[in-house]
């Protein structure tokens, strides 16, 4: 499994300070089934921790996940900014999630060449 956050994701996350680590636990949880909403079509409503705010009262992110697949970051707000997601963007979101989910590796390897797609990878910590 890989994880990815879009270019909007990624400038929201640089914006408020959300660190990748709190993505990959979001990303780890959604894979086990801990996600607030499904909003149908492999597409979830997830919180993320930033900072020491812990979940409440951070943020919202819109995921796109299929079992033995990807996950991939599409959108995310702050809680106080948007209180849901209407039913027009869940229809953007659907489409936009079956379209990554379909990208190959080549496909997501040249996204991320070329700044599309931005990979979430765990940071391995050295023995010194």
């Amino acid at each position: 499994m890989r994880i990815f956050k879009n270019k909007d994701v990624n400038k929201w996350a640089n914006d408020i300070g959300l660190n990748d680590e709190s993505l990959l636990i979001a990303a780890h949880e959604i894979v086990t089934g801990n996600y607030e909403a499904s909003l149908g079509k492999k597409v979830f409503k997830k919180r993320v921790a930033i900072g020491n705010k812990g979940k409440s009262g951070s943020g919202r992110t819109i995921v796109a996940f299929r079992q033995g697949s990807n996950v991939f970051f599409m959108y995310g707000f702050a809680k106080g900014k948007k209180s849901n997601i209407s039913p027009k963007e869940t229809k953007a979101f659907q489409l936009l999630a079956k379209l990554y989910l379909a990208y190959s590796d080549s496909q997501l390897n040249t996204a991320v060449k070329e700044k599309k797609l931005f990979e979430v990878k765990e940071e391995v910590k050295g023995n010194g």
